[in-house]
């Protein structure tokens, strides 16, 4: 089959792989489409996978054509979404719940083959089957979907809170989305890329702004979400929490990004500063949110590109073009 791999650090190519089978507990997608995420850039920096090379792409949905021998919660011809969370079920973490800490955390796509390839392996329980009404190649947004419900979960946000959200890529655009779902007061955005604040201003935010000192709100933020990763903006996003407020770190940074912090002022303002890793208990809650009609596919995914192209597509995103680009095998 054609799959895209990243074969070293900057390193990455389409080209001919084996097929895979499915182990006893696993069944085979044939992948409709695969969106490509900031994550993918951080393996193809040498960070995240454990090893090198690997078939990315842990943002996927399709339709199942093969399943081992001990599955029979799915069959052939079933649709289905990827939960691409690998876990050990085993160390203190897992036990406890708190999964997506496993001491052992991989995912499909990131330490394993993944969905940038015409077929990928799943264990059964990762894959949840979709209603016949969502597209398939949309329902690619569920992955990360589910990650943004993470975030809400972690933020435990009430009921008219005034909300900061920094990037209007994806991962922005769907926090502000269910930023509106959970009831904020007011949702303003900031991004250096005008045309991603068109997004923003039509899903229907509060207000946008290319920095946060454009926006008048002098007393700060109750809520002040990273969807960057870039230092600069996570700096700035922690001077604007509003005492007793909540900064979420959200978007994923590179290894070496550093930012510094007032310990007096945390303490005096009681602000929390926490994080949101990746998908837990999640991915079901967003499959049902999609289908429901959360977010409009075609308002989010700006480019569909063949699997080919996937080269192209990651330089393409680097630049911060469009919105979520996929590619379909």
């Amino acid at each position: 089959m054609k799959a895209a791999v990243i074969s070293g650090v900057g390193q990455v190519e389409v080209t001919t792989v084996d097929d895979p089978r499915p182990g006893p507990r696993e069944v085979v997608v044939d992948v409709a489409a695969c969106g490509l995420c900031g994550t993918d850039l951080h393996i193809l920096q040498g960070e995240f996978a454990p090893t090198l090379p690997v078939v990315p792409g842990h943002e996927f949905a399709g339709v199942v054509v093969d399943v081992g021998s001990a599955v029979t919660e799915v069959v052939v011809g079933d649709r289905v979404a990827v939960d691409p969370s690998l876990y050990c079920f085993e160390c203190r973490y897992c036990r406890a719940g708190r999964n997506n800490l496993c001491l052992r955390w991989a995912a499909i796509g990131v330490s394993t083959a993944g969905g940038a390839a015409e077929y990928a392996v799943a264990p059964v329980s990762n894959c949840v089957r979709l209603p016949e009404h969502v597209r398939l190649e949309d329902a690619a947004l569920i992955e990360p979907l589910s990650c943004a419900v993470r975030g809400y979960d972690v933020l435990r946000a009430q009921m008219a809170s005034r909300v900061l959200i920094y990037g209007s890529g994806t991962m922005g655009l769907m926090m502000l989305q269910l930023g509106k779902l959970t009831g904020a007061a007011s949702i303003e955005v900031v991004d250096v890329n005008p045309e991603r604040l068109v997004t923003a201003t039509q899903l229907g935010c509060t207000a946008v702004a290319s920095g946060a000192d454009e926006l008048d709100r002098p007393e700060g933020w109750d809520v002040v979400i990273d969807a960057t990763g870039n230092e600069k903006a996570i700096q700035d996003g922690l001077g604007r929490v509003a005492r007793g407020g909540t900064f979420l770190q959200f978007g994923v940074s590179d290894y070496a990004a550093r930012v510094t912090i007032e310990p007096y002022r945390i303490y005096n303002q009681e602000i929390t500063i926490t994080g949101s890793m990746a998908v837990l208990h999640s991915f079901e809650r967003a499959a049902d949110l999609f289908a429901n009609g959360v977010l409009d596919p075609e308002v989010f995914i700006s480019d569909r590109l063949p699997l080919e192209d996937y080269a192209s597509a990651l330089d393409a995103f680097r630049s911060g073009k469009g919105r979520k680009i996929q590619v379909l095998p």
